[in-house]
C-alpha cells in the first residue's frame, strides 16, 4: 500500500476543534463535513488538497475530542496519510477505525517541508521525501491493522470478512 503527494504542514498540538470546527458537528455527511477540514489554521487547505497529498505534524496531532468527525474529514478531504512526531491516543484509534493511514516518525515530522513531495510504503514504513531525496523508516502497522485501513475501516473490514488474528 502506497500514499504520494504534496505536504501540508502543522505545527504540536492540532487538536480535533481545529481539524473539523465543532461549529460545522450538526450533520453527519462527511463531504459536507470535510467543507470545513482545517479551516481555521489553514483556510485554504480544502481548495488545494488533492488525493493523496500528505499532512505533516508536530507533537499530539489530533488532541481534545473523542468524536471520529476529526480523522473522518481529512480521509473525506482525500488526504492519503498523516505523519507525525506523535498522535493522540484516541485520534490514533479513530484513523485505524476508519481507515485514515497514519505514520509516527519524528525525524521525518521535523525535517519535511510543506510543499514537498513525499511517498509513504506502508507494509515497509519507508517514507522518502521526493523533494530532498532523504529517506526515513517508520514502524509499519502490524498485517491486521493494515488489513483494516486497506479495506477502508473496522467495519468494513469485519463485513467483508477481513482476517483474523489471535
Amino acid at each position: 500500500m502506497l500514499a504520494k503527494g504534496k505536504v501540508f504542514k502543522y505545527n504540536d498540538n492540532v487538536d480535533t476543534d481545529v481539524i473539523i470546527p465543532a461549529r460545522y458537528l450538526n450533520t453527519s455527511d462527511a463531504e459536507e463535513l470535510a467543507k470545513h477540514c482545517m479551516e481555521d489554521i489553514d483556510k485554504d487547505f480544502v481548495q488545494k488538497v488533492e488525493p493523496g497529498d500528505i499532512m505533516v505534524a508536530g507533537y499530539n496531532f489530533g488532541c481534545g475530542s473523542s468524536r471520529e468527525h476529526a480523522p473522518l474529514v481529512i480521509k473525506t478531504c482525500g488526504t492519503g496519510c498523516v505523519i507525525a512526531k506523535s498522535f493522540a491516543r484516541i485520534f490514533y484509534r479513530n484513523a485505524i477505525n476508519i481507515g485514515l493511514p497514519i505514520l509516527e516518525c519524528p525525524e521525518a515530522a521535523e525535517e519535511i517541508c510543506a510543499g514537498d513531495t513525499v511517498s509513504v510504503n506502508f507494509d515497509t514504513g519507508e517514507i522518502v521525501n521526493q523533494t530532498t531525496g532523504k529517506t526515513y523508516l517508520a514502524q509499519p502497522f502490524p498485517d491486521f491493522i493494515q488489513n483494516i485501513i486497506k479495506k477502508g475501516g473496522l467495519l468494513a473490514s469485519l463485513c467483508d470478512g477481513g482476517t483474523t488474528h489471535a
